[in-house]
């Protein structure tokens, strides 16, 4: 049996997108930054954790795209512990309130939002990630590792997607490159491949993001729905 059927995209541009992933580590930091910067348009991280262990991905992000104060939004709320903004929230007696978040205005558009971990993680006892992506309205930008796993992973990760009638701008893979990977997702998925992000050696450095974004189709590009990219 294929997937649900996909949820058409919108005709005309959206405000932005939503950045996530099939898990926790697989390349979504990196992906944002190469938006924010390929398309000099705004990052918002609604929740953040584990900032006891790290800097956050906001300041990440803007070392690694170089760009003003005014392309970058703080977080809704932030959190010390490297745990699910739920159970994170929960450690410091905080009550999220999901419900109440709404998209901002920007000054630098697109919006670029990145989500935390993978589409299951628990923002309350009722509301998970991918429950917040649907209220928000915005179409995603799925991340995926590029090699063994991605594909049960990917498909499962569309799947929920779909069920919930959330649009699905495409995918992007990460990794050592795997071609007949992203064929086979693209054909099973029904959606585009809209980038592979090659391997980096280390940790990525603001000349990486550099020449991954002069190779990265524009923002104009990326809504040409009928071309290839």
């Amino acid at each position: 049996m294929l997937l649900s059927s996909p949820s058409p995209l919108p005709q005309a541009a959206p405000q932005g997108v939503f950045v996530t992933g099939t898990d926790t580590g697989v390349g979504k930091t990196l992906t944002s930054a190469i938006l924010t910067k390929a398309w000099q348009g705004t990052y918002w991280k609604p929740f953040q954790t584990g900032l006891a262990e790290e800097e956050g991905d906001t300041p990440t992000v803007q070392r690694l795209t170089g760009l003003p104060d005014r392309h970058f939004l703080p977080p809704a709320h932030a959190f010390q512990a490297p745990l699910a903004p739920a159970a994170a929230g929960l450690l410091e007696g905080v009550a999220l309130d999901p419900d109440q978040l709404t998209l901002p205005a920007v000054p630098q558009a697109p919006l670029i939002v990145e989500g935390a971990g993978g589409l299951m993680v628990p923002l309350t006892d009722t509301m998970l990630m991918i429950d917040l992506i649907a209220r928000l309205g915005l179409p995603v930008i799925l991340v995926t590792r590029s090699g063994l796993g991605t594909l049960n992973h990917t498909l499962l990760s569309l799947e929920a997607l779909y069920r919930r009638d959330i649009p699905v701008l495409g995918f992007i893979t990460n990794g050592p490159a795997s071609p007949q990977n992203s064929q086979t997702l693209e054909r099973l998925g029904r959606t585009r491949s809209l980038h592979h992000l090659p391997a980096i050696p280390g940790t990525p450095e603001p000349h990486d993001i550099n020449r991954i974004t002069g190779q990265f189709p524009s923002w104009e590009e990326i809504w040409n729905l009928n071309s290839p990219l």
